[in-house]
């Protein structure tokens, strides 16, 4: 069984900024992954924008809410990033944000 870990106190942040509803929904997403079975939410692979591994947890409305997470590292699924898309494209931003901290989490596991 893994666990799930925020990569930093920013990501712990977002995710708690979310409403209610949705942190648990994700919460129960995440819990299913660190039992090796399949989130309830929709999800995308960000392999090709964020990096390898990389999930989005998609939960749609007006507005609509993201959790990019990667689960493929030893033992842990690790929460990069949790935000409110407000744009039908792709949140540039967002994305770029979960790329930094994908390479940050990289460095924290060669140590």
């Amino acid at each position: 069984m893994k666990d799930f870990r925020f990569v930093n106190k920013q990501s712990l942040k977002e995710f708690k900024a979310l409403p209610s509803h949705i942190q648990k929904r994700f919460a129960n997403d995440l819990n299913a992954v660190c039992r090796s079975k399949q989130p309830f939410s929709k999800i995308k692979h960000l392999g090709d924008s964020v990096g390898v591994g990389a999930i989005e947890l998609i939960e749609n409305g007006r507005p609509a809410y993201r959790t990019i997470y990667v689960a493929k590292y030893r033992n842990t699924a690790y929460i990069l990033h949790s935000f409110t898309k407000t744009t039908n494209g792709v949140d540039r931003k967002a994305m770029e944000t979960a790329k930094k901290r994908y390479k940050t989490m990289q460095q924290e596991l060669k140590k």
